[in-house]
Formats: structure tokens, sequence, C-alpha cells
């Protein structure tokens, strides 16, 4: 059995990280910073300030009861961020960190393969298997403190003299290239992995603060009113034909005489955020997950006036917006029928109408959550009927795949969202003569398909591309929808939208009065 001393074992690690776990860094910095005589020693000093962190980090917990479990922990997560940054071109970052914490079996499911396997044996359980066995060598008492001390010492001077060195380098790689540093594994999701933790011990216990009381729908309005909102999933605008797409992903819904606003977009990167975001109060600029959990949201405003309030899932829940209203899960074979290779959307329309019925003359609002285009496993979202665009990308690791395969498995998915929408529309019109019947539908975020190497989702929101960001909305008026002039939102389709107007835009085809309500929000009324 080999012998190490705790600095040498720490040191060894950080080393081990630096070169198999930073694929994606490098990378990434030699995209900017390519390979010459002129950065070549800037390359050199990160790789040794990477390590250097890694070793203040490690010299933290380098005691005797501590620096085994912390070492395997945190090079069976390193193995992980390593395959995903390497295979997707993602960082992990507190936002990504909360996607992972709330990600259900279904969707890791997706994400296991024998390339993730791999990158785990070998970069992961072997070396944790080594740091199990090996003999570590410890100081007595004092002295091991001061060694620790010494080894924290060595590397934050080291660290500075790099800095220092290639001050002129590093003032650009921080300011013009953020991005850049947030693909160091490990130190980057450690950091990230404080700041979510940080977030968690901030929550508030106090009861939810409540909005919209005083919302009332005006006597005036003698008709019910019976609103669809479907939230989609992982949806790009420019991949809708209703924007310009030269793909027909649009067939069925073009025949509706649906509005679609290709001016649209999202607040977030990633369902975990842009889901309580979308029904929040709050603008983008004002919003953040503490508010959401903390406030009311658009449900409980509907809620106090009246409004039957009910959401229907397909996806990863409702991130907590629909904690106080009546909510179902369709992901579970025994609710939803139709469920072949995975449960359909369109299982959640099969009892619908018999909601419908139970509050006829009354108002409804009702959120039907997709699935839609999550990915990666684009090719699992559609049944085989829809599989139009061949040939397809029938693996989630999307690097294996051509451009042509991605698009295509990406497309048939927004082609079955299509034919979902329509569905919901044919819902509508059934009960036209009953209510004033409307149709809105948003996705959360958009997606990659790999675009300058960047696949999925979930990239920091001030650098993200606007294939994530830009994203498909689209409304659909019944007959009897009178309140609302169709012909002036036509006339206004091409303007800005986002996030920040559903929350007015759904409380105005209510007819609501609140003090919560601003009608310069709501993209349906002719002054907006």
């Amino acid at each position: 059995m080999s012998e190490l001393t705790n600095t040498r074992l720490i040191i060894y690690a950080a080393i081990f990280m630096l070169v198999f776990d930073n694929a994606a860094f490098f990378l990434n910095v030699c995209n900017v910073y390519p390979v010459s005589n002129e950065n070549i020693w800037f390359l050199a000093s990160l790789a040794i300030g990477i390590a250097s962190l890694t070793v203040l980090v490690l010299s933290l917990v380098s005691y005797r009861p501590l620096i085994k479990p912390a070492l395997i922990i945190l090079l069976l997560i390193s193995s992980s961020a390593a395959y995903f940054m390497d295979t997707y071109n993602v960082v992990i970052n507190d936002s990504m960190i909360r996607n992972i914490v709330n990600t259900d079996e279904a969707e890791i499911r997706d994400l296991l393969n024998m390339k993730l396997f791999l990158y785990v044996l070998f970069l992961g359980v072997l070396p944790s298997w080594y740091v199990y066995r090996v003999k570590i060598i410890f100081k007595p008492g004092w002295k091991q403190i001061l060694l620790s001390i010494k080894t924290f010492s060595a590397a934050l001077l080291l660290l500075a003299i790099v800095i220092y060195t290639f001050s002129d380098f590093y003032s650009s790689f921080f300011r013009e290239h953020k991005i850049l540093r947030f693909y160091a594994n490990p130190v980057y999701y450690i950091y990230s992995s404080g700041k979510y933790l940080n977030s968690l011990s901030g929550k508030s216990s106090a009861k939810i603060k409540l909005i919209g009381q005083d919302a009332e729908i005006p006597a005036s309005d003698n008709h019910s009113e019976l609103v669809i909102f479907v939230v989609g999933e992982t949806a790009r605008s420019d991949n809708f034909s209703l924007n310009g797409y030269q793909r027909e992903t649009n067939p069925l819904l073009k025949k509706e005489g649906v509005i679609s606003f290709p001016n649209f977009w999202s607040c977030a990167t990633s369902t975990e955020f842009a889901v309580p975001c979308m029904f929040s109060m709050y603008d983008k600029s004002h919003f953040n997950i503490e508010k959401a959990e903390a406030t009311g949201n658009l449900l409980d405003v509907l809620g106090h006036a009246g409004v039957n309030v009910l959401w229907l899932d397909n996806n990863s829940g409702s991130k907590g917006v629909a904690d106080r209203v009546t909510h179902v899960n369709y992901r579970k074979p025994g609710v939803n029928a139709h469920c072949d290779e995975e449960c359909r959307d369109v299982g959640m329309l099969d009892n619908v109408q018999a909601y419908i019925n139970r509050h006829l003359h009354e108002d409804i609002f009702i959120v039907l959550h997709q699935m839609g285009n999550h990915g990666p496993a684009y090719y699992k979202r559609y049944p085989p009927d829809y599989e139009r665009f061949t040939p397809v990308c029938k693996t989630d690791e999307l690097q294996e795949c051509t451009k042509e395969e991605i698009r295509n498995a990406y497309d048939n998915a927004i082609l079955y969202t299509d034919f979902f929408l329509s569905r919901v529309i044919g819902i509508l019109k059934q009960n036209n003569d009953n209510f004033e019947t409307a149709m809105f539908y948003a996705s959360d975020h958009g997606e990659s398909l790999g675009e300058s190497g960047l696949y999925l989702h979930g990239y920091p929101d001030f650098l993200a591309p606007d294939e994530q960001t830009h994203i498909p909305a689209i409304f659909w008026a019944g007959k009897n929808l009178d309140d609302i002039d169709m012909e002036s939102i036509r006339r206004n389709r091409q303007k800005k939208f986002s996030h920040d107007n559903i929350f007015h835009s759904i409380l105005g085809i209510f007819e609501i009065n609140s003090s919560v309500y601003n009608n310069k929000m709501d993209m349906f009324r002719s002054d907006t």
C-alpha cells in the first residue's frame, strides 16, 4: 500500500483534475486565446491558477476525518461535470445546480449513457479507489494545522504571483470573457454550490405574501371565460414555420387563424427559473427565485377573483407556482392513458372537458405544462407517426449526430406540439357557445442545437445566445371573445414582448380589476 502526506495527496488530486477534468475549459479558452508564442505563457498561468485554487479549497479539508471523503466526492462530481461540459458545452453555475437538484427520475434516465459511465469510471471511480486505499501520513497535533496553513498560504501566494505577472491578460479575461471562468472544474461549481446553498439558507419561513387580494371581475362582465395557457418546453421561435421557418412545422396551427408573436423573449434559460418568472408579477429585472417563493403569483390573483384554476403537468412540476391550486401529474402511466416510450402531452387533454362541464357558467383557467421539446433526447418527445423529418438523432449524445439529424429530431417534436395545440383549440371550439374562449402558448425558454458549439440550455442569462431566449408565443381567440381587438393584436404582433407581459395579459383576458394589473404591460390591449 502506497503512502503519501496529505499535502502531496491534495496536490496530486488538483493536478489530476486539472489535466483530465478541464478539457472544456481549455478548449473554450483557446478559442479566445489561440495557442501562440504570445499566449502560451498566459495559458500556462491559467493551468497553474486553477491548480492553485483547487489546492486552496482542498487544504481546508485536509484533516484526518475529512480528506478522503471530501476528495472522493469531489472526484466523482468533477468527472460528471467534465462529461456534461465536454459533451454539451454547458456550465455548472448556481442556476444549473438548482436544475440538477430538482431534476426528476425520467430526466435523469435520458442523460444516462455509456460515455457518461466511462467518464465517471475513469475520472471518478478509479482515482477515488486510489484515494480510499492510500495511506495518508499526518503530522501530529498543531504541526498538521500549521502545515495546512502553509499549504494554503503557498497556493494563495502562487495564485497572486500568476495574476500579477499576467495582469494585462487577466484584466481582459475577467472583464471581457466572463463566461470562460465558468468552465473551471472543480473550482467554479464549488463556488456555485456555495451560492446555491446560501440562497437556501436565506429562504424565509414567513407566510406567503399574498398579492391582488382586491382582484375582482366587474359585474358588467356577464360572460364566463375559458382560457387555456400552454407552457411550452424548450421550444425556439426560429423553428416555428409561423415565424418564417422554411420547414412546415406548424401545418395545423396555420389553419386555425392563430396570432404568432415572432419577437417574444424568455426571462430565463432554464425551467426552474423561467416557469416561476412567467407567472410572477415581477418583471425580469426585479425577479428572483426568493421573491417568487415568498410572493403570490398569477394563479393566486385569479383565485382571488373567483376563477377556477387547474394545473395539469406532463413535465417536472410547477416549480412551486401551482402549490396553492389543484394540480395533477400526467407523467404517470396510471394517470396518463397515452404512454408508450414516454407519457405524451396529449394525455393531459383527456379529462379537460369533464372539468369544464363541472364549472359551466364559471370562469376557468387551465394550465398545461408540456414535455414539449425537452432535450437531449428529442427523438423521444413525439410518437413514431410524427417522425416526418429524417434522418433523426436517436441518442442523447448530441455530438455523435450531425446538425441535420439533431434538427430533424427537434423539428419532429415541434410538429407534435403543433398537433397538441390544435387539439387544445379543438376543445375550446367545442365550448364556444358557453364561454368566451382563448388559448395562449409560450415556451419557458429556447434551446441551443450546436450553434457556436453549444447544446441544450441553461447558459447564464446575461450571456445566453438568442437561441436559448428567443421563444415562440401564440394566441388564439374564440368567436365570442369580444373584449379584445384581434385586428389591433395582429397589427402589434411584431412588437417586442416577453414573459414580463404574461401576468398582466392573462388578467386582461379575464377583465380583472386589481391594483397589481398594469394595462401597459397587457399585450392584448390596443394601447400596449
